[in-house]
């Protein structure tokens, strides 16, 4: 017997199966979901360590879904998680769309798998079957609460006084296996003994055997739950790095004794811990509650509850451009030390390393995140933004040509933090204000600067149509009549645009051509009132 499992040697990988081979084994990493919902923010930064990590280092990245818990399965969300990562541009080099040579990537088609391994734990003296009905845990539970221990967990002292066949003979046992009698199998976690391992992100973490409890193996309808399959299809799929949340910590030491009990200690993967996300005051992991409560998004795309019904909205349907979503996640927990803030997903493969990774939570800033999406819409290329401008603008009911469309995108970008306001901030180049507010020019508008605006509109008539020209003929024609030009400006920009922004005004009118600008400066003619 031993008293300490010390796999600090293990963990940092002095011994890996193809090394026996005098070949470095090649980095393969892994995402494993549940398919229950909505991608989390968090989620998606997972999944982005362990792109950056297998990116940098020439090795794979797997996604696997995990969906032993079948009452949990909810219809659509593997779809779901797929788009999520071809959105953000994270697409795995294997997964159950995609395939590769350790398929199937579905926990519930590999379920004949598992079986012989819980099987073999128990044959160990590692893991027992337990035969206790829904009825007797909850009666376990009651009888043993107290204040100290709200929530009382099927561990080595409660195990004592169960259903089990640890506390039952070798013959009933049979007799209620060959009965059919449900049952599970447990994990025979050790008492007194302490388990440790090296993370890449937080050095040495320990545990004492005797806080962990005998977690369920194998249930009843013989699913694997997510401590067994996650051993077995991490060794069988030869992954070598595991990064994945904090909140995973409490799991390793089963994790950790299943690799031993199982004799796959020295295949067993590097391990990261990768901090929280937390709510904006740092108190707490951020959760979709949190998001609704102060109004911004937690998943990365829009998700509907396929049976409540219920619309979640997500950073992309919201104008979030995915390079700004990654870079934004990026910068959640890790930076390059150098102060630099806006990265390609090029330059983040190039400068990511685990060391820079932070071992404590990051508050989530929904005002940083769209500076941002704000930095890279100024970043981005016409051609780029087009396809999300181009969507916005015919949800509006707007439809123009591309070359117009670019155009504008080049003139207000610089305006612009998400992509909807494409649509506020242009809008008018695409159709005419429906009213002007003239609020800001009242008692202000006389018939001298009426009669100029007219006498404009005919120079306007026969003149070379450039945002310079315009500006010069109406410059000159405000001196002519010793009318100060910042007077006239304003009342320009709302007969063409409707209000009291937009980017400089003869630009826009060079935009909008000789014909649609005359017809909105005639309209307002006819409307406008003195001292209206």
């Amino acid at each position: 017997m031993f008293n300490r499992f010390d796999y600090r040697c293990i963990t940092a990988g002095i011994v890996r199966r193809s090394y026996l081979c005098g070949m470095q084994q090649k980095v393969r990493v892994r995402f494993a979901p549940s398919p229950t919902g909505g991608l989390h923010l968090g989620g998606v930064r997972t999944v982005l360590y362990n792109y950056l990590y297998a990116r940098k280092n020439g090795g794979d990245f797997v996604l696997r879904i995990e969906d032993t818990d079948q009452s949990r399965f909810v219809e659509g969300a593997e779809e779901y998680i797929s788009d999520c990562l071809s959105w953000c541009g994270l697409l795995p080099d294997e997964s159950p769309s995609v395939g590769g040579q350790f398929a199937p990537y579905r926990q519930s088609e590999r379920k004949s798998l598992y079986r012989q391994y819980a099987e073999q734990l128990v044959h160990q003296g590692h893991a027992y079957y337990a035969f206790d009905t829904p009825t007797e845990l909850d009666e376990m539970r009651n009888r043993f609460r107290t204040e100290e221990n709200p929530s009382p967990q099927y561990d080595r002292k409660i195990r004592k006084s169960m259903r089990n066949s640890l506390t039952i003979s070798e013959n009933e046992t049979i007799a209620l296996l060959a009965n059919g009698t449900p049952y599970v199998i447990r994990i025979k976690v050790p008492e007194g003994e302490e388990v440790s391992f090296i993370d890449l992100i937080r050095g040495e973490v320990s545990f004492s055997t005797d806080t962990v409890d005998d977690k369920v193996l194998l249930k009843a309808d013989g699913m694997p739950t997510y401590h067994l399959a996650v051993v077995v299809d991490d060794r069988l799929m030869e992954i070598t790095h595991a990064f994945r949340g904090e909140e995973w910590l409490p799991s390793a030491p089963v994790h950790i004794l299943l690799w031993k009990y199982l004799g796959w200690e020295m295949e067993m993967p590097k391990w990261a811990h990768l901090p929280l996300i937390l709510k904006p005051d740092g108190h707490g992991k951020l959760s979709k509650r949190d998001g609704d409560r102060l109004g911004f998004p937690v998943f990365a795309m829009n998700w509907k509850d396929p049976k409540s019904g219920e619309l979640t909205k997500g950073f992309r349907e919201l104008g979030f451009l995915p390079e700004a979503f990654i870079n934004m996640l990026a910068m959640l927990g890790w930076n390059d030390g150098s102060g630099q803030e806006i990265f390609t997903l090029e330059e983040l493969i190039q400068k990511f390393e685990l060391d820079r990774v932070h071992k404590g939570g990051a508050k989530f800033d929904y005002e940083k995140a769209k500076w941002f999406n704000q930095e890279w819409i100024k970043r981005s290329t016409a051609e780029r933004l087009l396809p999300e401008v181009r969507r916005a603008l015919h949800d509006a009911g707007i439809f123009a040509e591309e070359i117009k469309i670019k155009t504008v995108i080049n003139l207000i970008k610089e305006r612009c933090v998400l992509i909807p306001d494409f649509v506020e901030q242009g809008s008018f180049f695409f159709r005419p204000p429906e009213t002007w507010d003239i609020s800001a020019i009242a008692g202000k508008w006389n018939p001298s600067k009426k009669e100029l605006f007219e006498d404009y509109m005919t120079r306007l008539i026969e003149a070379e149509w450039t945002a310079s020209n315009l500006e010069q003929i109406f410059k000159s024609m405000a001196a002519e009549r010793m009318i100060k030009a910042g007077e006239l400006m304003l009342p320009l920009r709302i007969i063409l645009v409707g209000g009291k922004f937009g980017p400089p005004v003869f630009e826009i009118a060079e935009i909008l051509d000789r014909d649609e600008t005359l017809a909105r400066m005639g309209k307002a003619m006819k409307a406008w009132t003195i001292d209206s």
